[in-house]
């Protein structure tokens, strides 16, 4: 278990630095470089604007990568979304500027981020499954829980690169050139992935599906048709987590340097502070997810963020760098209470066959609805001199909304399903959950 949670952990971290060095670069340097006749306001606007479309090509990558791995295997997808995100990556550092070829550079960048998003919506659940599915039952948050440190590590690598080449370089050589060097790193980094993961053994339960010939046909038609209503929830839950952790860490990295005059290299320490926190606590709360359950805690988890988004506004604005540091711990405390159980809920929630799709679309939905939008809401939200209530009050209507979501949702840790088969038996565990084979190995 270690190995493949290990391998997981990697390919995810990987595919999650090269989405953040996008994140970081877009509220930095792209929007004078790709947008250069906007005004400061326009151009950061319009950056964030090429962000948001990785988001939204990220539910198509989840129902591409979801059919392969629900058809073909989860070890496909491990390996084909690392190298297509990797690639596009790259490619992006080597894009020329508007002043070298005019309107064709936005063009070709809105382009490579589609195929990252595209990449990194099939990684997730291919990461997963590898994990949940080899897991023990009484482990098996704890395992997932593996994939869901990876984007702490990724934004740790690539804001810790960025961070690097700012420190060192003068303000022209980084714009000039700097910023590149982050995106050329990804082939290295996507080439370790594929070693790591070249030996993955696929999962028992997708070989048993296989050889009993229990493969759905069309994943995502069964999905749409039978599960709907759970699709629908478990993308409203989760969008809190995507919306509290861009707003951290794209939307407050360019508010604060371009309203409070807080140096770059302060606010990237800051940040990369806060993440650190969130990576570490990861297994620490899954493991409180296998003893009571993944629901009590997403609850939790939303709940805290519905009350810590005015004082994250309030410590941001002081332009403190340990007040900052503490706002977006806080932040990332209620994010990460959520988001380390869902390597096994969301799992959970839906039978072997169609799986990797409806975890995997269910997950990216929720990015579409909290990440895609919250770095350029919250920036219109923000032009303005005081402090940035208005972002806070958007934060706390997404995390109530999650909020009902996660309430309308069943619990799918052992102890809850192990009650309902003693109590109600299968059928009515069926009727129940909408997914009662999703639990139990096969």
């Amino acid at each position: 278990m270690l190995r493949l949670a290990s391998a997981a952990l990697a390919g995810t971290a990987i595919e999650f630095y090269d989405f953040f060095v996008y994140g970081t670069a877009a509220a930095l340097v792209l929007g004078p470089l790709f947008f250069p006749s906007f005004s400061p306001l326009a151009g950061t606007l319009a950056a964030f604007g090429t962000f948001g479309v990785g988001f939204l090509a990220r539910p198509l990558g989840s129902v591409l990568f979801g059919h392969v791995g629900d058809r073909y295997g989860r070890r496909p997808v491990l390996l084909a979304s690392l190298l297509l995100t990797g690639v596009a990556t790259v490619a992006v550092g080597c894009v020329p500027t508007y002043g070298t070829i005019g309107a064709a550079a936005p063009v070709l960048l809105l382009l490579l981020r589609f195929l990252q998003g595209l990449g990194l919506g099939g990684e997730w659940g291919g990461a997963v499954l590898l994990t949940a599915e080899h897991a023990p039952e009484g482990r098996r948050g704890l395992w997932a829980s593996f994939p869901q440190i990876g984007p702490a590590v990724g934004f740790l690598l690539a804001n810790g690169m960025m961070l690097g080449l700012s420190a060192s370089l003068s303000d022209s050589a980084f714009t000039s050139w700097g910023w590149r060097v982050p995106f050329w790193a990804a082939g290295l980094l996507a080439l370790a992935g594929l070693w790591l993961r070249r030996s993955v053994e696929e999962t028992p339960q997708f070989r048993a599906l296989a050889e009993t010939g229990s493969r759905a046909d069309a994943p995502l038609a069964e999905v749409l048709r039978g599960h709907w209503r759970l699709l629908l929830l478990t993308g409203g839950a989760l969008a809190v987590g995507y919306a509290v952790f861009y707003a951290v860490t794209t939307w407050s990295l360019a508010y604060a340097t371009e309203r409070l005059s807080v140096s770059r290299t302060v606010m990237l320490a800051c940040i990369m502070a806060a993440v650190a926190f969130k990576g570490v606590v990861t297994p620490l709360i899954a493991m409180l997810g296998d003893r009571y359950g993944r629901r009590p805690l997403c609850l939790a988890g939303c709940t805290l963020c519905v009350v810590w988004m005015f004082p994250l506004v309030a410590l941001l604005r002081t332009a403190d760098p340990l007040l900052m540091t503490l706002g977006f711990a806080g932040a990332l405390l209620g994010m990460v209470t959520m988001f380390s159980v869902v390597g096994a809920y969301l799992p959970e929630l839906y039978a072997p066959r169609i799986r990797c799709t409806g975890a995997a679309v269910g997950y990216n939905l929720g990015g579409v609805l909290g990440g895609a939008l919250t770095p350029v809401v919250a920036t219109a939200l923000a032009d303005g001199s005081g402090p940035a209530w208005g972002v806070a009050a958007y934060l706390t209507g997404v995390a109530l909304v999650s909020l009902a979501c996660f309430a309308l949702l069943p619990e799918t840790g052992p102890r809850a399903l192990r009650g309902r088969a003693e109590g109600a038996g299968g059928a009515d565990r069926e009727k129940e959950t909408g997914a009662a084979e999703a639990a139990a190995p096969v």
